[in-house]
């Protein structure tokens, strides 16, 4: 603490290190499923807690528990799970003890729930060692030829040398209890370290582990995750792992604690966990979809073959999926079709009554599923849609009497008064631009408009070369009070064009004089 008044204070940390002004609640830090399970077994997940528990924890609990056979698909405690329950221990722990037979196989299971529960018994150096059997080894060094009597130390093996021997006893007289409460025999001495692995993948069938074919550091986890060895792991080179402790990273998990184990026990405990699919995915390299049947467990990949026959429903998913890998540029685009988009979204802004849909990239992104899919069956690769069916399938966002209003309220280009038609320039949320020559304009008095007389055109009055002379929206104002200067500047520069003191009667055209007149 710290003295707010006279007197002295000794502080146990440097001055320069700031203290918070509270410690992060427990229940937001700690994995929940032992919580969710019971609350679940008394009737209501609803508590008013003093903090709540994060939503993201907790769905994660709830994924656990699924996996482990204790909750059932509509989230109440299945017989299993009130059976783990009754044990008293993590849910995981008691699904292993529970898929155990009677035997050595739950003593060993009693080995492994004082094991994990219990804090490391290895220390110094000792504690980079990820194999978990490391520590079983120990354990059954202690015991067996480590210990007299009641549990007093008389010997020291090499196996246990790296481990404390105060830790050991306490989880050895650990497992000894669990052993009662299991009615398993004394565990052996030695075993392979598969079988501890065969029985813990009871407690963690989401952290099934498989080694990646290119990286021997590198796995996949059965929860779709990755996860990866340390720089000094003892497992490198064990093609499957049952994970035990992880520590969470942006990428690919870092593996704390696992051991090895027989894959074929998979099948065994978990058979209705595998899965055959079909699965398309989009090639950016060619621009179609390459489709694969894969063998899962879980979300584990097990084995991919290509084949070349696929539902069209299939394709074109993994068509819409490339999309969105690109994105919308990869499209067929043309300058016609952005000008379009342009023109929707700006009615969208100048005349929201009209109701049209969203036609920017964002949104267009979003719903590729109603407007281009339907234009792509049949289709192998997104460079066989054509120009025009890219275009049928944008407008196919409006209805008809949509597409009408924006032909008539944005029109794609204005009749000036020279008698040619002039395109328009839309940029969504401006008014549009117009860039006509200035001779063209004669005879008109007011500034053009679109979406019924509600937006003015903005003009950009060009001189015979093409360059802006001005740019309004007040085209009487211009003849009023600039074109005469304007006049006065350019006639001599541009003789062969038409430069007349009345422009507002003058006759409009977008041609010069013939040579010698």
């Amino acid at each position: 603490a710290g003295r707010l008044g006279p007197g002295t204070c000794y502080r146990l940390w440097p001055e320069s290190q700031r203290l918070d002004a509270a410690t992060r609640p427990e229940l937001a830090q700690v994995e929940l499923s032992g919580l969710l399970l019971e609350l679940k077994a008394w009737g209501s997940s609803e508590l008013r807690f003093l903090d709540s528990p994060p939503a993201g924890n907790l769905a994660q609990a709830r994924d656990t528990l699924h996996a482990l056979g204790a909750l059932d698909s509509d989230a109440r405690v299945t017989t299993l799970g009130r059976r783990m329950l009754a044990l008293g221990t993590h849910p995981r722990l008691a699904a292993m003890a529970l898929s155990t037979k009677r035997g050595e196989d739950q003593a060993l299971a009693a080995d492994l729930i004082a094991l994990i529960e219990s804090r490391d018994p290895f220390r110094g150096e000792a504690t980079r060692d990820d194999r978990l059997d490391a520590r079983w080894r120990a354990l059954a060094a202690f015991r067996h030829r480590g210990v007299s009597g009641r549990g007093s130390p008389t010997a020291r093996d090499s196996s246990a040398d790296a481990a404390s021997r105060e830790a050991l006893a306490a989880i050895a007289d650990q497992a000894r209890q669990w052993r009662r409460r299991l009615h398993a025999p004394e565990p052996p001495a030695e075993i392979d370290a598969h079988r501890l692995g065969d029985l813990l993948i009871g407690a963690f069938p989401d952290r099934i582990a498989r080694q990646h074919p290119r990286d021997a550091s590198r796995y996949a986890l059965s929860n779709g995750r990755g996860a990866r060895l340390g720089d000094e792991s003892r497992l490198r080179g064990e093609p499957w792992l049952v994970v035990v402790e992880l520590r969470h990273q942006a990428r690919d998990s870092l593996i704390l604690r696992a051991v090895p184990f027989d894959s074929e026990r998979l099948h065994t405990l978990f058979p209705d966990r595998f899965t055959t699919l079909e699965d398309g995915r989009f090639d950016a390299a060619t621009q179609g979809v390459a489709v694969f049947r894969e063998r899962r467990f879980m979300d584990l990949v097990l084995d991919r073959e290509r084949i070349a026959e696929t539902d069209p429903q299939q394709r074109v998913a993994g068509l819409i999926d490339g999309v969105r890998q690109l994105g919308l540029d990869v499209l067929p685009w043309s300058e016609g079709l952005r000008q379009w988009q342009q023109r929707v979204e700006s009615l969208r802004t100048w005349l929201p009554a009209l109701g049209l849909p969203a036609v920017d990239d964002a949104s267009l992104a979003l719903t590729l599923d109603a407007w281009l899919a339907p234009f792509l069956h049949g289709k192998t690769r997104l460079s066989a849609l054509t120009a025009e069916e890219f275009a049928q399938a944008l407008r196919s966002r409006l209805d008809h009497a949509q597409q009408q209003a924006v032909n008539r309220l944005a029109p794609v280009a204005l009749n000036v008064p020279s008698g040619r038609e002039l395109r328009l320039r839309y940029d969504a949320g401006q008014a549009p631009v117009l860039p006509v020559k200035l001779q063209e304009m004669f005879g008109c008095a007011d500034t053009p408009t679109i979406a019924d007389g509600t937006v003015a055109v903005v003009l950009h009055l060009l001189s015979p070369a093409q360059r802006p002379i001005q740019v309004t929206q007040d085209l009487r104002g211009f003849w009023q009070r600039t074109y005469p200067d304007v006049r006065k500047e350019l006639k001599g520069r541009y003789p062969r064009h038409p430069w007349p003191d009345d422009p507002w009667n003058a006759i409009a055209t977008h041609r010069a004089k013939p040579r010698g007149t």
